[in-house]
């Protein structure tokens, strides 16, 4: 196994999410939405439930655009994630 191979499977442990932001008031930092739905064990119905989190934002977005999140090391008490890409922007 090569040097480059070995760095490659050391990044595959991350979480990666996609989400919707909520928030940008802040310097370099979004409220990113995760939304997800799942049935109920017992009665079928869809659920959906939602968390936000802090990321780190180098790409200056806009409330409401499609954004990936890629997990990173604790750069502020709540901040543990970074925004890897804008996958859509808001009209």
């Amino acid at each position: 196994m090569s040097e480059k191979e070995v760095k490659a499977v050391d990044r595959g442990g991350r979480k990666v999410r996609r989400g919707v932001v909520a928030s940008n008031k802040m310097d370099k930092s979004v409220v990113v939405r995760l939304d997800r739905a799942y049935q109920h064990p017992l009665y079928g119905k869809t659920v959906r439930r939602s968390n936000r989190v802090t990321a780190h934002d180098e790409h200056s977005c806009d409330i409401g655009d499609t954004v990936e999140i890629m997990e990173t090391r604790p750069l502020s008490k709540t901040k543990h994630w970074r925004v890897v890409r804008i996958i859509e922007k808001v009209k």
